[in-house]
């Protein structure tokens, strides 16, 4: 509260953002110095954070009067440097209240209250602002007891001391001591009103909130835009509108909070046609409107209107970008960034990201290429989209030298690149790099052990997955549904029966985590796969009463277990429910015929090949992928155009004589 009471007087002194500091603009003679604008731009540079400046301007000064010392020491607290003001303080020739007034207002807002009460107990004289300071201070730490018995104390009240202790009763839900103190004020001001007005919409007593406005004897705007934000928050968006349009006048807050109201009550029309009505555009207000319109699918509204108006930037565009890219439109996307007058490095991993996101990863890692020769700086965030396509494709080659890259320019220490770079190398199936990046890390964040753990799982290291599960138990982060997508999964691989029984039990009633699909899929898998079918399906009845739906992944899953231990009626039931789910999912069709065949129904095998025909659905060819010196292979079932073909061919022959050999 002091610095806020004074920092309006700071403005009066300069607007200059940038200053350049040299006492040789002004004439200071040893008798009678101008120490009036020095001081001001002690004050201006401390500011603007340019602690250096003026303590070096403060250095060389040949004369200093109680105002310069004050400056340096307000300067120092508002820069956070706590010792550097109580060392000074302690240094001066002679104070005033102001400097006692600073240091213990400074001291309450470092949280050191202790020092503030010591300092407090030996000043020789106070005032109000002092009085207030430390009721402020103690409000501001949480200590509302101490801040009314300091109140209690005071020989002379101002109103700020009445609002000082009615916000610290609000800030801790005691609505109605608050309101006691308040009707004991004689002349409460508009801030006492409006602070009223925000501590009971604040408890969601909006009806209270409501007759405190009407009860006002004069309206200031802030008391207004309380009001309408609080109508807002509690989702009264029409009521707010009406009391937007009854205000007598509004700042910039009134319009963009009731745009930003419309923005997310998905009233998008009616917001842009407010922001056409704004006396004074704001370009933020704006791009929230653009982003709106995009979040609720319609991009090229959204298009059109940027093209139509005058308020466009880099931003605007990006979002439009980012709009494109979520509905899968990525050429126009693409094209959007191509006609962009300015780009910056955020739009550069927007099309980065967006095109990994969308399939194109390779274009992806194109465009980051051409990023950087034309020298946009990659940040966090471009790294972390060109480990994740990396990790998609999959690459490993381009994942390593993505890896130097973030050493080289130092982003190596940030979280959510280093949880891409393990990633990346555990889909790739370099689990040692995996493993040794993640033990680089100083504080691994609970993506940091899900890709680790889930990695493990995947690449089939299932006791070492549970392992690093112990392990992350240990510390303080806390296991999520994707931890246990990975645990189960590993015991499902395992054939880790109980320890998959046991860990789905602990995260439904120990983490408290409802189970996803992902989940029974494992459960169901694990079951099925050993052997353990009639426990599988009292499993999956357990999820229909309990009314979770039975995804088709997880009827797959029996599908399977049913398949490898010859369960033909628990299979076909399976099966059928996955078609009634995905009716064109050309390999189910496949393995009931199979399953049909192998237990002599051929007939049943025959009506089952009818109805695949019949819906229209051909096999897929199965499909497989390596990397061999940086270069991608790429090869379909049934298919021979591979150049290679032939050679690989007789290498694999070769090969299946040795081991016919070996037996």
């Amino acid at each position: 509260m002091f610095f806020a009471v004074y920092a309006v007087q700071l403005l009066r002194f300069t607007k200059t953002p940038h200053l350049k500091l040299s006492i040789r603009n002004y004439t200071i003679t040893a008798a009678f110095p101008n120490l009036k604008p020095l001081n001001s731009r002690i004050t201006s540079c401390m500011r603007n954070g340019l602690v250096g400046e003026a303590q070096k301007l403060f250095d060389e000064m040949p004369r200093r009067n109680t105002v310069t010392w004050n400056a340096m020491i307000r300067g120092y607290f508002q820069n956070g440097m706590y010792h550097q003001a109580l060392h000074l303080y302690n240094q001066m020739p002679s104070r005033d209240i102001y400097s006692y007034n600073t240091v213990v207002a400074g001291l309450m807002q470092c949280g050191d209250v202790i020092a503030a009460e010591a300092v407090f107990g030996t000043l020789p004289f106070t005032d109000v602002v002092t009085w207030n300071s430390m009721i402020s201070g103690y409000v501001h730490n949480g200590l509302v007891d101490e801040a009314i018995q300091m109140f209690d104390r005071m020989p002379l009240k101002s109103v700020v001391s009445w609002n000082l202790v009615i916000g610290g009763l609000l800030s801790r839900g005691e609505l109605y001591l608050a309101e006691e103190l308040f009707e004991e004020m004689d002349t409460p001001d508009v801030v006492s009103w409006t602070i009223m007005i925000s501590g009971f919409l604040s408890a969601g007593k909006v009806v209270e909130a409501r007759e405190f406005f009407d009860s006002m004897p004069v309206r200031d705007v802030q008391a207004w835009n309380t009001m309408i934000a609080g109508y807002i928050d509690e989702g009264y968006l029409e009521i707010a509108e009406a009391l937007f349009h009854k205000m007598p006048e509004r700042n910039g807050n009134s319009w963009s909070g009731i745009i930003t109201g419309l923005v997310n009550g998905q009233r998008i029309r009616d917001a842009t046609s407010l922001f056409n009505e704004m006396p004074q555009k704001c370009q933020k207000l704006w791009n929230s409107i653009l982003m709106g319109l995009t979040r609720n699918g319609l991009v090229k509204e959204a298009h059109a209107v940027l093209e139509k108006k005058p308020f466009g930037d880099v931003v605007s565009r990006t979002i439009m970008i980012i709009g494109y890219f979520d509905i899968g439109e990525a050429q126009n996307a693409v094209q959007l960034f191509e006609l962009m007058p300015t780009q910056d490095t955020t739009a550069w991993n927007a099309v980065v990201s967006g095109l990994g996101q969308n399939d194109h990863g390779e274009d992806g890692l194109k465009l980051f290429v051409r990023m950087k020769e034309l020298g946009f700086p990659p940040d966090e965030a471009t790294f972390t989209s060109v480990l994740t396509i990396c990790s998609s494709l999959p690459t490993l080659n381009l994942g390593k030298q993505t890896h130097a890259l973030v050493i080289k320019m130092g982003f190596d220490c940030l979280n959510a690149v280093c949880n891409a770079m393990v990633t990346m190398y555990s889909r790739c199936g370099n689990m040692h790099c995996a493993l040794l990046e993640f033990s680089y890390m100083l504080n691994p964040d609970v993506i940091s052990w899900n890709s680790i753990i889930c990695g493990l799982a995947h690449h089939g290291y299932a006791e070492e997955a549970l392992h690093m599960f112990d392990e992350m138990r240990l510390t303080d982060t806390k296991p999520n549904l994707i931890t246990f997508t990975g645990v189960l999964s590993a015991c499902s691989h395992a054939g880790l029966v109980e320890r998959g029984r046991h860990y789905f039990d602990f995260m439904k009633y120990k983490c408290f985590l409802q189970p996803m699909t992902e989940h029974y899929t494992c459960i169901v898998d694990l079951l099925g796969r050993f052997g353990h079918i009639d426990e599988a399906v009292n499993f999956l009845d357990q999820m229909i009463q309990d009314g979770i739906e039975v995804s088709a992944s997880v009827w797959g899953a029996l599908l399977g277990a049913c398949r490898i231990h010859k369960n033909i009626e628990v299979g076909i039931t399976a099966g059928e429910r996955v078609l009634e789910l995905e009716p064109h999912n050309s390999g189910v069709y496949m393995i009931l015929v199979e399953m049909y065949l192998d237990a002599g129904r051929k007939s049943e095998a025959e009506n089952t090949r009818a109805r695949m025909k019949e819906m229209g659905v051909k096999k897929q060819p199965g499909c497989s992928w390596i990397e061999v010196n940086n270069c991608g292979h790429a090869f379909l079932a049934g298919n021979s155009s591979h150049p290679e073909f032939y050679s690989i061919c007789c290498i694999l022959n070769l090969l299946l004589i040795e081991m016919e050999n070996e037996d």
